[in-house]
């Protein structure tokens, strides 16, 4: 039995402030988080996200706009909160690796390591992408350039760092991924996953000289712990303190698929020489772009959540995140796009519906000896589609999940039209309307994690004393 869950997703960068790109694994995430509360409960369920915020690149932007590298993190910071709550992320913990208890973990994280026999001192000579602030074989570039920062040059650096023994644990991660076909999600981002481990896998610097803007090592002062090892603790960082990382937990972590080398395959072995469990769920997502080109700090392309939902609305941007968005594979965005599914799937179908179903229902109350919550247990019609919901979250498939969802509420629409209740009266126009009411209070139940405010607004219609006429959930968009 599911006992407790941990939700978290990758920490952004902070050299600028997020997008839309990156506030998709946030919906996504936040999704998961909200129908484990509802599965086990609240107080059983964790979700963090948070800044990453060291690191070559912040010290640079940070002298570039004439700041200290912590007033910088710390604006950027703010924005991007600010941008997660304009998509209602419902975060437990916003951690960042600037937070006192963060440094203090990741120090004592990179001492249990060394002291395990896992690092030790040597000199690197190869190539570094400050886009991504990634270590780089040859082998790694296209055409000579990072594939996710093709317009920075890449660097040649020699100089001395600390190593973690990443190929020491290359037989634990072949074996690992065996047992677990399920640790990567999807197939395709496992296979290629599985795919680079069976290339054999180096050890890697954790370390950088010459930097001030990071967290030194214990061991040696001179010397900060190289970006990706550092954000890699977070999750560690909020996990145990509080009883989220122990065998009774299911840890999901959500990122973007030029995270997944770092958490498929560093992280798991950076976990087991600590002498820690490792997660059970690597879910990686594709990219977005915005017109048909990827959406990139780097490029200048970015649109902001902020900037959608101001225009769309927090719950029909959910939506169409979750139902459209990259799960499997890239995908793109634009505002005519949502506004086309904004019109058809919210304005013309849920939204006509909820509006209908009410005006006809105007009037309709309870007496005295009754509750208003009857209607909630109303035998409903829908447990068949709360069974297939259930089975695409679980199959981390939020778009087949709300596909169920939109033909059964055309089924509900189809059959309003059928039956014509407003051609009724009394007692004969209830008797239809009794169950479509039930249907679409169960149906916002459901609908909670992905659309949480319109649930909500739908549940407070149809549950109030007297049913009144209400505004629409979804004005159509003209023009």
């Amino acid at each position: 039995m599911l006992k407790k869950v941990l939700i978290t997703t990758a920490i952004d960068y902070t050299n600028d402030v997020i997008h839309i790109g990156h506030l998709y694994q946030k919906v996504l995430a936040d999704c998961y988080a909200r129908y484990y509360r509802d599965l086990i409960g609240k107080e059983n369920v964790r979700f963090l996200t948070g800044t990453d915020e060291h690191g070559q690149n912040i010290e640079r932007a940070a002298i570039e706009k004439g700041k200290t590298p912590k007033d910088f993190v710390d604006e950027i910071s703010t924005l991007d909160k600010k941008e997660q709550v304009s998509l209602n992320i419902s975060y437990d913990r916003f951690i960042r690796t600037t937070d006192d208890d963060h440094k203090k973990t990741a120090g004592e994280f990179f001492e249990k390591v060394y002291k395990a026999g896992f690092i030790y001192k040597a000199k690197y000579t190869g190539f570094y992408c400050e886009g991504c602030e990634e270590y780089k074989t040859e082998k790694g570039l296209v055409n000579g350039k990072c594939e996710y920062h093709p317009t920075k040059e890449i660097k040649k650096l020699s100089e001395e760092n600390y190593f973690f023994k990443w190929s020491a644990f290359q037989d634990f991660l072949k074996e690992h991924f065996a047992k677990n076909p399920d640790f990567v999600i999807p197939r395709s981002k496992y296979n290629e996953m599985k795919s680079f481990l069976e290339q054999g896998i180096n050890d890697i610097p954790i370390s950088r000289p010459a930097l001030k803007w990071g967290i030194p090592l214990p061991i040696d002062k001179t010397q900060v712990i190289y970006v990706w090892f550092d954000a890699l603790i977070n999750y560690y960082t909020y996990g145990k303190p509080i009883g989220f990382w122990d065998k009774d937990t299911k840890i999901i972590h959500f990122l973007g698929k030029d995270n997944a080398r770092w958490h498929a395959l560093l992280w798991p072995a950076m976990l087991k020489a600590a002498g820690r469990r490792v997660p059970d769920t690597i879910y990686v997502n594709s990219f977005l772009s915005l017109n048909g080109q990827k959406i990139s700090k780097s490029l200048g392309n970015i649109i902001k959540a902020s900037e959608l939902t101001e225009k769309f609305g927090t719950d029909a941007v959910r939506y169409y995140l979750l139902k459209y968005g990259p799960l499997l594979e890239d995908a793109d965005i634009s505002l005519e796009k949502i506004k086309e599914v904004y019109n058809s799937e919210l304005a013309n179908n849920l939204g006509n519906l909820v509006s209908r179903v009410s005006k006809l229902a105007e009037g309709w109350g309870v007496n005295k000896n009754q509750s208003a919550s009857w209607r909630i247990n109303v035998k409903s019609k829908t447990e068949n589609v709360k069974a297939e919901m259930q089975k695409y979250i679980e199959e981390y498939r939020s778009d087949l999940a709300l596909q169920e969802a939109q033909i059964y509420l055309s089924k509900l629409n189809k059959y309003v039209q059928e039956k014509r209740p407003w051609e009724k009266g009394g007692k004969e126009r209830m008797e239809i309307m009794e169950p479509i009411i039930a249907d679409l209070i169960h149906l916002a139940g459901l609908l909670k994690p992905f659309m949480p405010e319109t649930a909500e607004k739908i549940e407070k219609i149809f549950t109030v004393k007297v049913i009144t006429a209400s505004e629409p959930l979804f004005r159509k968009i003209r023009g």
